[in-house]
């Protein structure tokens, strides 16, 4: 898959084309770029994502944006397991946000992308002051020599399938109901960078992983496999959030201990796969107290690795 930030002037080809944030690459998302690969394939052009960076409920009001569920390289990564070709990530910034529909459709989605068939959710709206939608795109495709098609929202287990839906689910500490509006288990990746190594002087050494967003969707203590540690997943046990026995200072850390792990994982990319939350954090008289709590926290994660018949090393 390629990757390409910002448009070329001109476009080379013709594209199959859908847009939109994919934050979480849902269910729903998924179903969708199926869609656009299978389109594209028939076509023999290339399936092709415009997304945007920042969200543009960053740009227009960063205080109040929800917490994102994936980082752009996590975004990515999912596309390109899906088949799409080609990803557009597109800066959002007063330019573009100033672009009325029909100079959207004209500089973006004909002379930038060469859009020959566009496939969109059915509640897409774009332009300045969100002006364009379903009906505006389909004159648009009259007049520029495109077709528009809508991809109606997915309905899993009786439930409509959204990235607002599985955010409220991780908020909530349901982890089992956003994995099974997302199709895979809830995922967090970053590298493993320094930290304070409070956590091997009690027994628990943790690696410190960079989280790398603003705020995270979900808090607390969980149950989690890790990849990028050998051959297969790694158990162990995450605290994701501000360690309010440790610090004071409120920086959300994501750490995992690793069950039966002794090996250095400085540099490494890891990917955390949140099983079950256990718990939220909580602040502790003693360091004596949190390492009661952590050895508690241990011995559930256990009984719910088990259930999953993930095999736990001896520590």
């Amino acid at each position: 898959m390629l990757v390409f930030r910002g448009l070329p002037d001109r476009a080379e080809h013709g594209s199959v084309l859908t847009i939109g944030n994919f934050d979480g690459v849902h269910r729903g998302h998924q179903a969708l770029l199926q869609l656009l690969v299978r389109e594209a394939r028939e076509r023999a052009l290339p399936a092709t994502v415009l997304t945007f960076e920042p969200h543009p409920r960053e740009f227009f009001a960063p205080e109040s944006a929800p917490p994102r569920l994936s980082r752009l390289r996590e975004k990515l990564e999912y596309m390109a397991e899906c088949g799409v070709d080609r990803v557009y990530v597109l800066r959002f910034n007063k330019a573009l946000a100033s672009l009325d529909a029909e100079a959207f459709v004209e500089n973006v989605l004909v002379r930038g992308l060469g859009v020959r068939h566009l496939l969109i959710g059915d509640d897409f709206r774009f332009g300045r002051g969100r002006g364009g939608d379903f009906a505006s795109l389909q004159q648009a495709g009259e007049t520029w020599g495109f077709r528009v098609e809508s991809m109606p929202t997915l309905d899993f287990d009786g439930e409509r399938v959204s990235s607002s839906a599985v955010r409220d689910a991780l908020v909530s500490g349901d982890i089992e109901r956003a994995e099974r509006l997302i199709g895979r288990p809830y995922t967090m990746s970053g590298r493993v960078m320094h930290g304070d190594k409070i956590g091997r002087t009690i027994g628990f050494p943790t690696a410190n992983i960079q989280i790398k967003r603003n705020r995270a969707a979900l808090h607390g203590i969980y149950t989690v496999t890790v990849d990028g540690i050998g051959d297969g997943p790694w158990p162990g046990v995450a605290s994701l959030g501000n360690r309010p026995t440790i610090t004071k200072n409120g920086a959300a850390r994501l750490e995992v201990f690793l069950f039966g792990f002794n090996g250095d994982l400085y540099g490494k990319h890891l990917q955390v796969h949140f099983l079950h939350k256990q718990r939220d954090e909580e602040k502790y008289g003693s360091l004596e107290e949190l390492t009661a709590a952590i050895n508690r926290d241990c011995e559930i994660a256990k009984e719910v690795l088990a259930q999953h018949r993930i095999p736990v090393p001896a520590t």
